[in-house]
């Protein structure tokens, strides 16, 4: 979708976003034992952090990583364009959820020295996994696509 790589940033900002924050509200329900309104705004505390440390990875390491990937998986020239984006969408996911769930471990559950780290997040991982998947592919890509085209629609 983005085709310059002005628009590579921005979709890469507005999908950390939501991808983000809709993780941030699930992991504070699960600390917390319940999906309440309160989860809704104790998700601003960690977004600023958590959107920064998402975009650099995606745009560093991840998003390229992930193309590769999904171009090994699909032939660009003879496979739909739906398809393209699904192999691509899950790629990210499969990369970016131990990544991020690392870096949540280390700055929200007790840091890297703590005797248990590589188990909680192992733990945070496979918790995290199913819903960013599913929060992928089924919230966060289609409104994040939607907005896109929206708003470089002269361009698509």
């Amino acid at each position: 979708m983005p085709k310059t790589k002005f628009q590579e940033v921005i979709f890469t900002i507005l999908m950390a976003g939501v991808m983000v924050y809709g993780l941030v509200c699930y992991n504070i329900a699960l600390n917390v034992g319940d999906f309440t309104n309160y989860v809704f705004g104790a998700a601003f505390s960690e977004l600023p952090v958590m959107v920064v440390a998402a975009v650099a990875l995606e745009l560093i390491f991840v998003g390229g990583l992930a193309k590769s990937i999904a171009f090994k998986l699909t032939d660009p020239a003879k496979t739909q364009p739906f398809f393209i984006m699904s192999a691509v969408s899950a790629a990210s996911v499969w990369l970016m959820c131990p990544c991020m769930s690392f870096i949540a471990v280390v700055l929200f559950k007790g840091g890297i020295l703590q005797r248990e780290v590589i188990s909680i997040w192992i733990k945070t991982t496979v918790l995290n996994f199913p819903m960013a998947f599913f929060w992928q592919f089924f919230a966060a890509g289609p409104l994040v696509r939607f907005i896109f085209k929206k708003v470089f629609k002269s361009n698509n």
